[in-house]
């Protein structure tokens, strides 16, 4: 079975749409692991939280350097650890076209008496950054917006050839399955 990585990041304050984009994946490779292929989902909760040699913020970021996909959450605010696994996955592609980076903002109201004016400042700056970077940021309204949209971009990247899904006819009588090749380096 063919195997893509894909790294979810985003801040705490979307727990709830992590969970559902988790649950979306898992039924994704419900069907596609009958072609193959098997997305391999990382999101930080999924990692030891001991003491190691390392921050904990070095392993996160190995895990960036080596996905296929990276997909990055944002709603009030950006911290300085989500910035920097932003900052992985772009020197990552820089160097080597990979990984594929999805970021999504999350477009709901919110409350001006919790909102913090140093979170939003620096959600507008990062927004600023990618405009410089020459990258329009996708919106979403809610969770399954963002569920529809990401299917999309799984469609066209096997339509592109990144991930191809070729019939094998070793299957059983009166059956086809597949398996996958998988385009590019990874």
């Amino acid at each position: 079975m063919a195997t893509r990585k894909i790294f979810l990041a985003s801040s705490s304050e979307l727990i709830e749409d992590r969970r559902e984009f988790e649950i979306f994946i898992n039924r994704k490779n419900k069907d596609w692991a009958a072609k193959g292929v098997f997305l391999h989902l990382d999101v930080w909760e999924d990692f030891l939280d001991a003491v190691s040699q390392t921050r904990l913020q070095d392993e996160y970021n190995n895990a960036i350097r080596e996905c296929d996909i990276f997909v990055m959450l944002f709603f009030t605010k950006v911290g300085k650890y989500t910035e920097e696994e932003f900052e992985t996955a772009f020197g990552q592609f820089k160097a080597t076209n990979k990984p594929f980076i999805f970021t999504y903002f999350k477009d709901a109201q919110i409350s001006t008496g919790s909102a913090s004016k140093s979170d939003l400042t620096s959600l507008w700056a990062f927004q600023e950054k990618l405009k410089a970077l020459g990258h329009f940021q996708t919106e979403y309204k809610n969770i399954d917006a963002l569920k529809f949209h990401f299917n999309q971009q799984l469609d066209k990247l096997v339509a592109s050839g990144f991930i191809e899904f070729n019939p094998d006819r070793t299957g059983t009588a009166g059956t086809t399955s597949y398996t996958a090749t998988l385009s590019g380096s990874g």
